[in-house]
């Protein structure tokens, strides 16, 4: 069962994503260049939002999670402060050796040389693992005790979680969604059953390179010109965007339960998270930039679809650029026929593949088949469509 998120989203001068020389990120397309958005900035962008609009517990994602997290929490729950590092040297070296990331650790700042996730209620149960192990009587029985818990989570680590009271998602709501990627179960890798594409225009990229001043306000009046002098490169352009949703996995990951029992949990958890997730797509900007260009905008085009069939992008039906000014008729409106006429194609090619469908739009949609309607109620239809009322 998968739910796809298709979008189109209109943004004025703006520079949203930027590769390594700061120009904005492109790809060619149909034989044409168009503006990109990475679907790492997209992630990290909606999780940002998300995490102030789920009542799930969030991840930490960093390289300094031992140091900065795990070390402050064992610190305040009485462990003396070398002793803490200590232990935690030896559980962290531990749990990443078996996760394949040998010598990933430094030794006198447990950095990791890579960013990881955690979830807060992994970093809590991590935080009981150690100082359980200071009250064991002496070092070596305290890192005896870890060894034995590292070798014990190598068979089970979800299990051992739960079996220590460790609510689920243990990797908090936006592992849950967009995964984990480690190569032992030491660190219960997750599978990210958030699919996200990198969205690009549906017409051919068209830039500026922006040239700017700063004027130095004590310059004295003999001084001419400008105290800083740069460039920036500016595009605008309509983007078509796609997500697709693992319905199973997510509710797996969320409860804990296998993929095949998915559908005798409770659901909650999961509507909320994806309704965060559609109203994020939907609502929040990628943009860098921000202070100088004010990249604001709200998908004015939004399709969602329930359904069991394969998931399928609908970026092919770009795969020919929309032609900006080819008349009277609106760049958006050309997107959402463009979109109409592939869906077309396909239903005549592969007949009905089943998919419950909702609209929600600006503009007008060309196919009878699908009324349109206000977000808030295609992201209901579409949620009640793959769990029931």
């Amino acid at each position: 069962m998968f739910l796809q998120i298709h979008f189109l989203t209109s943004y004025h001068a703006s520079l949203l994503n930027r590769d390594d020389a700061g120009l904005a990120k492109r790809i060619t397309f149909g034989g044409v260049p168009r503006l990109r958005v990475s679907s790492q900035c997209q992630k990290r962008h909606w999780r940002e939002w998300m995490t102030g609009q789920v009542d799930l517990p969030a991840g930490l994602r960093s390289r300094h999670f031992f140091s900065r997290e795990l070390k402050r929490r064992v610190v305040e729950a009485g462990v003396e402060e070398e002793l803490a590092h200590r232990l935690i040297l030896h559980l962290a070296s531990g749990l990443l050796t078996a996760a394949g990331e040998k010598d990933a650790l430094d030794k006198e700042t447990l950095a990791m040389k890579q960013p990881v996730l955690f979830g807060h209620p992994e970093a809590t149960y991590l935080t009981r693992l150690v100082t359980d192990a200071a009250q064991q009587g002496d070092e070596k029985a305290a890192k005896d005790f870890l060894d034995q818990q590292i070798k014990k989570g190598k068979g089970n680590f979800k299990a051992l979680l739960r079996e220590a009271g460790v609510p689920d998602p243990a990797v908090g709501f936006d592992g849950a969604m967009f995964g984990r990627f480690v190569t032992s179960d030491i660190l219960a890798r997750v599978d990210a059953p958030v699919h996200v594409a990198h969205a690009f225009t549906t017409h051919e990229l068209n830039t500026e390179v922006d040239f700017f001043t700063v004027v130095d306000d004590l310059a004295a009046d003999d001084e001419t010109g400008a105290a800083h002098a740069n460039d920036m490169e500016l595009g605008a352009g309509i983007f078509y965007g796609y997500v697709a949703v693992d319905v199973p996995l997510l509710v797996s990951n969320l409860t804990g339960c296998s993929r095949e029992e998915w559908r005798r949990q409770d659901a909650h958890d999961a509507r909320s998270a994806l309704t965060a997730l559609v109203h994020a797509i939907a609502q929040v900007t990628p943009g860098a930039k921000l202070g100088s260009t004010a990249p604001y905008a709200r998908a004015e085009f939004v399709m969602l679809e329930s359904g069991t069939a394969q998931p399928r992008s609908l970026a092919n039906a770009f795969l020919r650029p929309v032609r900006l000014g080819a008349g009277d008729q609106h760049p958006m409106e050309q997107s959402v026929a463009a979109i109409a006429r592939y869906l077309d194609g396909l239903e005549g090619m592969y007949g009905d593949t089943g998919e419950h469908r909702y609209v929600s739009t600006l503009h007008a949609w060309p196919r009878s088949r699908e009324a349109t309607a206000p977000l808030a109620t295609a992201i209901d239809a579409s949620l009640d469509a793959l769990f029931g009322r």
